[in-house]
């Protein structure tokens, strides 16, 4: 209890007294105070002793992409006639995807010469569909199914997810569950999925984390995807040049422990 509060107490009582005596004097009247005193206010308890906190996860290291790391391309009629012993020179270029299909019935109309071509000169080669939200899951398997056979590829297959469609989110999912199960069923593994940091965080989130992607963002600096998921190769340039292709080609390295040995299919 304070100094301050022990005056204060005795100077109350002192007037009180003093007024009391006063009005009674003589009268045999004892001493009655004029209120009640106020009750001090409660201590606060000891303070507890200091307790270790638990462990933060730390987030993605930001990565930044180097000249020194294995690069890869992927290809389509985009980039018309490759010459690919020209680009076999260029000893960074370590693996190639090339289109195959989209949809429910286009085929890349360069996708053999691309499959074939990278072959010839040594290049790990692998094979994308581009994935319709429109187009049934079966449709577009027989698309992919007519056009890829797994016997030629060296890399497992990507399937390449931009578009939501117009149907509900659940509909959505549901067909691309749908063709990715499909697609392992003829390799035997797993596809990678492609796709974008946004799109993933937006209708791709929690529902597809048994997948490794390969992730698209034109940037210098990757902060990673909304939710910890396998992330083999980074997509970081749409502009890129590379000789023997005319005009702009996509490239993306290698993002953690992760190399060709780990996109390869297993024989």
């Amino acid at each position: 209890m304070s100094l301050r509060y022990l005056l204060l107490c005795a100077a109350v009582v002192a007037v009180a007294t003093t007024f009391a005596d006063k009005k009674g004097k003589g009268k045999g009247s004892t001493v009655e105070p004029i209120y009640a005193l106020p009750m001090p206010d409660a201590l606060p308890a000891a303070p507890l002793p200091d307790r270790s906190l638990s462990e933060v996860a730390e987030l993605r290291t930001i990565i930044r992409h180097t000249a020194g790391q294995g690069q890869g391309i992927d290809v389509s009629h985009y980039q018309g006639r490759i010459n690919w012993e020209e680009v076999a020179q260029d000893k960074t270029i370590s693996f190639v995807y090339v289109k195959a299909t989209e949809g429910a019935g286009l085929v890349d109309e360069f996708y053999l010469r691309n499959l074939y071509g990278a072959k010839r000169v040594g290049i790990p080669v692998g094979s994308y569909h581009f994935f319709s939200p429109s187009a049934s899951a079966l449709v577009q398997l027989e698309n992919f199914r007519s056009n890829v056979d797994p016997r030629q590829q060296d890399l497992i297959p990507i399937v390449d997810v931009e578009h939501r469609g117009k149907g509900s989110l659940a509909q959505f999912q549901g067909r691309l569950k749908a063709f990715l199960d499909g697609v392992e069923k003829m390799f035997g593994v797993k596809p990678i999925i492609y796709t974008g940091v946004n799109f993933y965080a937006k209708y791709l989130e929690g529902e597809f984390t048994g997948y490794r992607f390969m992730v698209a963002r034109y940037a210098e600096e990757f902060p990673g995807l909304s939710e910890d998921v396998p992330i083999v190769l980074w997509q970081y340039s749409s502009t890129s040049y590379v000789d023997g292709i005319r005009g702009h080609v996509d490239k993306s390295v290698f993002l953690d422990r992760y190399g060709v040995a780990d996109i390869m299919l297993k024989r």
